[in-house]
């Protein structure tokens, strides 16, 4: 079977193993940071850079190089310009055997506002349809049978007086970024990145919706009007969180085991003015207590299939898109920015999307058995070490040494051996 990129068809997944083949061959005595570079598709990259110009009027320093500098300094969680160009100049007799060239801050900085940011989205696409493949068969927890996406948003913050595109409220700033997660793997399949003042449901119109699979989302997106025409009339199925002011009745209820936490599965239709309007078919609602906490949840879908406690165990799988922002800005350092204009900042957004998805392909290519945010941490202390990626994990064995082996016969004397 071939497995194609919808946005960028030219990209062929059989290749895959071929490619696996000569990079293992490639990555002999390479650093780690090189062996995690090596896994870039270049024809591909090349093919974003040239489609906006990327390499026009550059002599020495081209897109690749912003790449590499950029990734080198989320790895390694740098945290302003000059900090990059200092840890440059500390690591000099390094840099090259990793693909590293050494560019000023000023320099960087220069690249970082003019290189055009969609580079780097186009790029995430490539490697996103690529991660998707490798996590294709990863099992699932649910026993559903679509795939399993969570949908939410987070917001980092700027300084609107260096920042004025990118307002909040107020004197405050930022930049909202809303991601639909595939949880096989964690893999961001879609990222929109906005003012922090756009409001999350604006977004659900742009989400990519396949039939028969399965949204999550935080009751931040309850847009009756939206769920009805882009999620049920295109056949597929959502859960969100009832709000507190929702007028509705129950046209049925269903029984329910109340010592597994689940007080009630009803159906409902709404009776609001104009939300009877926007969702004119019946909803299902399945009221969950949580002891430990003595929160009560009203998780509102259109699935009437699955038991109820499916659909509670599915609301609480959306942990893990929030787990995805909490990790990407700590392991890959986007709560400090290199820059304050808008290209710079989704610039920095997107090599880093690039850097979490390299990694997450390195770890299925290289059959690296840690979880990811454990090898992000590894990587950024260990980029310059030449070590093959797929032995970055394993334990090292206990050399013999003499005393050792005197042990051994001293234990065979005694038994007389």
């Amino acid at each position: 079977m071939h497995y194609t990129n919808k946005y960028f068809p030219g990209f062929d997944f059989i290749l895959l193993q071929i490619v696996l083949q000569e990079i293992e061959i490639m990555n002999q005595g390479k650093t780690v940071f090189a062996q995690i570079m090596s896994l870039i598709p270049r024809y591909e990259f090349d093919k974003c850079v040239k489609r906006y110009n990327g390499n026009r009027h550059a002599i020495e320093f081209k897109c690749r190089d912003q790449f590499m500098v950029m990734s080198f300094a989320q790895f390694t969680g740098q945290d302003s310009l000059r900090s990059i160009d200092a840890t440059l100049v500390a690591l000099s007799s390094k840099l090259y055997t990793s693909g590293i060239k050494y560019i000023q801050r000023s320099t960087l900085a220069h690249i970082n506002g003019t290189k055009d940011w969609r580079i780097y989205h186009d790029f995430g696409q490539i490697l996103i349809a690529q991660a998707r493949h490798l996590y294709r068969k990863e099992p699932s927890r649910l026993d559903v049978d679509g795939i399993v996406y969570a949908f939410d948003s987070s917001t980092m913050k700027l300084c609107l007086q260096l920042c004025p595109w990118a307002r909040l409220h107020h004197d405050k700033g930022g930049v909202k970024m809303h991601t639909l997660l595939d949880l096989r793997g964690s893999i961001p399949t879609f990222v929109y990145l906005t003012e922090a003042a756009v409001h999350d449901s604006k977004a659900m119109s742009l989400v990519p919706v396949e039939p028969g699979n399965y949204y999550l989302m935080d009751n931040g997106y309850v847009d009756f009007k939206q769920l009805f025409l882009h999620f049920d009339r295109q056949r597929a199925f959502f859960v969100t969180r009832a709000k507190d002011n929702m007028k509705y009745e129950v046209i049925e209820e269903h029984p329910v085991d109340k010592s597994t936490g689940v007080v009630s599965d009803s159906t409902i239709r709404l009776t609001g003015l104009k939300t009877s309007r926007w969702y004119p078919d019946t909803l299902r609602m399945v009221v969950y207590e949580d002891y430990a906490t003595g929160n009560v949840y009203r998780f509102l879908t259109n699935d009437f299939t699955h038991s109820y406690l499916t659909i509670a165990e599915l609301y609480r799988e959306r942990w893990q898109v929030e787990c995805f922002f909490k990790w990407i800005k700590q392991h890959l350092n986007i709560k400090a920015f290199y820059g304050t204009s808008q290209n710079t900042v989704y610039s920095q957004i997107w090599i880093a999307i690039c850097d979490y998805l390299l990694l997450a392909i390195a770890r299925k290519m290289f059959h690296i058995d840690q979880e990811l945010y454990i090898l992000s941490s590894v990587v950024g202390k260990v980029l310059f070490e030449r070590k093959p990626l797929g032995e970055l994990f394993i334990k090292p064995k206990r050399p013999m040494n003499d005393s050792d082996s005197n042990q051994l016969n001293l234990w065979g004397n005694f038994f007389g051996q």
